[in-house]
């Protein structure tokens, strides 16, 4: 079934203890806006390096950070997967030992639909609710010293929860979400990946070719200097984490390879025009451009945090 439905109620959500597993950037921004919002008497942290854990500390984003995962994981009413994709289910099944009966299990990933597939089906059989999430922030700065309590607020987040899902535990997420600053948007995970990969993870693999091709080192010399404003905006997204990227790409390859055909025939308009001198085709596809973008842009929310 394809929906989506926004939530518009009022949150009112408080856990005893949250466990973030994964601290870099999302999962900073989340400590810290749980804990400016008080929204959890607890704020727990599992990251892979010691090293990590002085980083936490010093950003104020949790109670405290350990490389333990069970000991983090241990008596969390709310877990928070903010790991690559890559890692989500094994560090699922790696928790189940520590994971409270009852309790409520989100994520953060770009994709959906096979994050469901593989962690919903651990979860339920250890007594746990899965309700998959996808809060539409980030930047390319990477790490819990770039997090800030203020990256949700404005922001689309999407869950996707399935006929296996209890009512009790995605009221709890959404509660959640809001009480970020979030707008809530409910989806089939698919319809989720589908629209996600032609607005998030195709933007990204057009920085990446475009950063590729302009600065390649056999052009002359000459070439970055004369790469100005236009092309720093353009390219910003290319400096996220290759590894992150990496997952997401693969994890929705079907989609974005879809969406890059789209886009590879959009293209193609441009140079077929370009080829046949043709002004007024020139002219009409730049005019549709700025029409959608300028009315995409008067409808978006003010200050919306960079979204992926």
């Amino acid at each position: 079934m394809r929906f989506a439905v926004f939530i518009l109620y009022s949150p009112a959500v408080r856990f005893r203890k949250v466990t973030i597993v994964g601290v870099g950037l999302l999962g900073g921004s989340i400590g810290l806006a749980i804990k400016q919002r008080h929204l959890a008497d607890e704020v727990a942290g599992y990251v892979r390096r010691a090293a990590s854990i002085v980083e936490c500390e010093k950003a104020g984003a949790l109670d405290y950070a350990t490389s333990d995962l069970l000991a983090a994981v241990s008596g969390a009413d709310l877990v928070i997967l903010c790991t690559p994709l890559s890692h989500m289910r094994d560090l699922t099944r790696q928790l189940l030992p520590a994971l409270k009966r009852g309790s409520v299990v989100t994520d953060v990933g770009s994709v959906k639909a096979s994050v469901v597939r593989e962690i919903e089906p651990i979860l339920l059989k250890a007594g746990a609710q899965f309700i998959a999430s996808h809060p539409m922030a980030g930047g390319e700065k990477n790490g819990v010293s770039a997090a800030r309590p203020d990256l949700f607020a404005n922001t689309v987040c999407v869950v996707t929860p399935t006929s296996r899902s209890s009512s009790a535990a995605l009221r709890k997420v959404e509660q959640f979400w809001k009480a970020l600053g979030s707008r809530v948007l409910r989806m089939d995970p698919r319809l989720h990946d589908e629209l996600v990969a032609r607005s998030s993870h195709l933007p990204h693999i057009n920085a990446a070719a475009l950063a590729n091709l302009v600065l390649d080192p056999k052009h002359p010399k000459e070439q970055p200097k004369l790469c100005a404003n236009g092309f720093r905006d353009s390219t910003r997204i290319a400096s996220g984490s290759p590894e992150m990227w990496r997952d997401i790409a693969l994890c929705n390859r079907s989609e974005l390879s879809r969406a890059i055909g789209g886009f590879v025939k959009e293209l193609g308009k441009v140079q077929r025009a370009l080829k046949n001198s043709d002004a007024a085709a020139l002219q009409a596809f730049f005019t549709q451009a700025k029409q959608r973008r300028d009315g995409w842009c008067a409808a978006c929310p003010a200050s919306t945090p960079d979204s992926r």
